[in-house]
C-alpha cells in the first residue's frame, strides 16, 4: 500500500491561503488546530504527520515583506518534537515525524529526544535527518557563518551512526524488573559505545531502554550525491523533491539502485515525494481554488519568494522578462528545488511572473489538481508505475485542503486498492511496511526464549 504524510502547517501551504476566507482564523501557535488537524488525518488513514524545522527567523531585513505572511520565514512555531509529543497523546496510530539537524545538535540529544517520543507516542516516531546551510541558523549556534557541504555531510554521516548505535544500547530484554528476585536490570545485556570519532566522542549508554520500533524510522531527503549515498546506507524512508513525474521516477530508480552495495534490499527504503494537492468536487472546483489563491499572491511577494528558491534577487529586473542569465546554475548550499526551478524556467522560457505563478503556490513541488478521480487516478499511476512509494501532501489551505483531501480523495485511492482501509498496525514502521531493526549488538536469537 502507498504510505500518505502530511504536513500540518496551519497557515497553509499557499503563500496566499492564511488570507482566504475558508482559511483558520488567527493560526499562529494555535494548538486546538494542530490537535483537530492531527485527528482529522488519522480519520484519514495517514501514515504520518511531518513537521519541517528551522533554527532562525527569516526575512526580518525586509520589513514589508515580513509583515505579510511569511511560511518559510518561522517567526512563530513550535519546538516540532514537543508538539508532536502533544500530537501523540490527542491520537493513537498516525505516525509522528520532525526534523532534527546533523550540523548543529548533538548526536547523543537527538537519540534520546527521539527514542523518547518513540515511547510516548508507543512506536510511531520519525526523525527526518537533516544538514543545514542557511547562515542565520549558523548564527544562533555560535557560528559566524554555515557549516561547509564538505563538513556537514562528513558530520552527518558520523552523526547518524552514532545515533543508531545509542539506540542499540539497551537489548530488549535488558529491564528485567523483577520484584521477587530484586532485579531491575540486567548488566549483561547493555552496550557502552565509546564512540571516539572526528566529529564526535560519546561514551553512552544512551538513557532510554531501546524503543517500541527498535530504533524511530529515519527519514532523510538529500539529493546530492552525498545525501544519496548517505540515504541509501542508513535511511529508511526518502523524501524525494523534484518538478515533475519524470524526475521523481528518475530518482526513485537511482536510490534504490544504490542500496545493494550497502547489503540493503530496496523494499527496506521508501521514496516520499512531495506533492501539492488541488482538488475540488470536479475539475472547475479544483482550478478556481487555484486561481483564488494565486490571486492572494502580490508581486513583491512572489518575487521575493522566487528570488528565495532561485537565490538571486530579482526584484530590479522586469517581472514579465526572463531569469536573468547571470544566475549561476549551482551554489553553496543551493537546494534541489532551486536546481529544478532553474532549468524549468529556462526549458520552458517561462518568465520572472510566470515562473513563480508556477513554483510558489507550491514552492516546488509537483501540482496534481482536479477532481477526486482525477487526483487519486494520478497519485495511483504514479505509485504503480514506480515512481514513488507513497506521497508527502502538502495542503495548500488549511483546514480545507486536507478535509476535502480526507472526505473525496481517500475514498478514491481505497476503491483502487492503493491505500489501507484501516491501520495495519499501531507503529510506523507497520504502517510503512518497514521491519524492525536487529539490534547491532544484541542477536536476535538472544531474544528467542521471550
Amino acid at each position: 500500500m502507498m504510505s500518505l504524510f502530511s504536513i500540518p502547517n496551519m497557515v497553509g501551504a499557499h503563500l496566499g491561503a492564511w488570507r482566504h476566507p475558508e482559511a483558520y482564523a488567527n493560526p499562529v501557535m494555535n494548538l486546538d488546530y494542530n490537535i483537530e488537524t492531527a485527528k482529522l488525518a488519522e480519520r484519514g488513514k495517514f501514515d504520518g504527520l511531518f513537521l519541517a524545522d528551522g533554527n532562525a527567523v527569516r526575512d526580518m531585513d525586509k520589513p514589508a515583506l515580513f509583515a505579510a505572511n511569511s511560511p518559510v520565514a518561522r517567526p512563530a512555531v513550535y519546538d516540532p518534537v514537543i508538539l508532536l509529543t502533544a500530537l501523540a497523546m490527542s491520537t493513537s496510530r498516525i505516525g509522528v515525524v520532525s526534523t532534527a539537524t546533523a550540523s548543529f545538535d548533538q548526536p547523543y540529544f537527538i537519540a534520546r529526544r527521539f527514542a523518547s517520543l518513540d515511547h510516548v507516542s508507543k512506536g510511531r516516531a520519525g526523525w527526518n535527518l537533516v544538514t543545514n546551510s542557511y547562515a542565520g541558523d549558523a548564527l544562533n549556534f555560535n557560528r559566524s557563518e554555515p557549516v561547509s557541504r564538505e563538513e556537514r555531510y562528513e558530520r552527518a554521516e558520523e552523526f547518524i551512526e552514532v545515533v543508531k548505535g545509542l539506540w542499540d544500547s539497551w537489548a530488549d530484554d535488558a529491564f528485567v524488573q523483577d520484584k521477587a528476585t530484586g532485579q531491575f536490570l540486567d548488566p549483561d545485556r547493555v552496550h557502552v559505545l565509546n564512540h571516539q570519532g572526528k566529529h564526535f566522542q560519546v561514551q553512552g549508554p544512551l538513557n532510554v531502554t531501546r524503543s517500541p520500533q527498535g530504533r524511530p524510522v529515519v527519514f532523510m531527503a538529500g539529493q546530492s550525491e552525498r545525501g544519496k549515498e548517505l540515504a541509501a546506507r542508513h535511511a529508511d524512508a526518502m523524501f524525494g523533491a523534484g518538478d515533475s513525474r519524470e524526475s521523481m521516477q528518475a530518482d526513485y530508480a537511482d536510490i534504490k539502485a544504490r542500496m545493494a552495495k550497502y547489503g540493503r534490499h530496496p523494499d527496506e527504503l521508501k521514496f516520499i515525494p512531495g506533492v501539492s494537492i488541488f482538488v475540488g468536487r470536479t475539475s472547475a472546483e479544483a482550478d478556481e481554488l487555484y486561481e483564488e489563491l494565486n490571486a492572494l499572491i502580490s508581486p513583491t511577494l512572489g518575487v521575493h519568494y522566487l528570488s528565495k528558491i532561485v537565490t538571486w534577487d530579482l526584484s530590479g529586473y522586469p517581472i514579465d522578462g526572463p531569469l536573468p542569465d547571470e544566475i549561476p546554475e549551482t551554489v553553496v548550499g543551493g537546494s534541489s528545488t532551486r536546481t529544478f526551478t532553474i532549468r524549468m524556467a529556462r526549458e520552458k522560457k517561462l518568465s520572472i511572473r510566470q515562473t513563480y505563478q508556477q513554483v510558489v503556490p507550491a514552492f516546488g513541488s509537483p501540482v496534481i489538481k482536479g477532481s477526486p478521480t482525477e487526483v487519486a487516478d494520478q497519485m495511483a499511476d504514479w505509485y504503480r508505475s514506480k515512481v514513488c512509494d507513497g506521497f508527502m501532501v502538502s495542503m495548500p489551505i488549511m483546514p480545507r485542503g486536507l478535509r476535502d483531501f480526507v472526505g473525496l480523495v481517500v475514498p478514491e485511492l481505497q476503491r483502487r486498492g492503493v491505500f489501507r482501509t484501516e491501520y495495519e498496525g499501531t507503529t510506523l514502521r507497520e504502517h510503512m511496511g518497514l521491519a524492525k531493526p536487529a539490534s547491532a549488538y544484541f542477536p536476535a536469537r538472544s531474544l528467542a526464549a521471550d
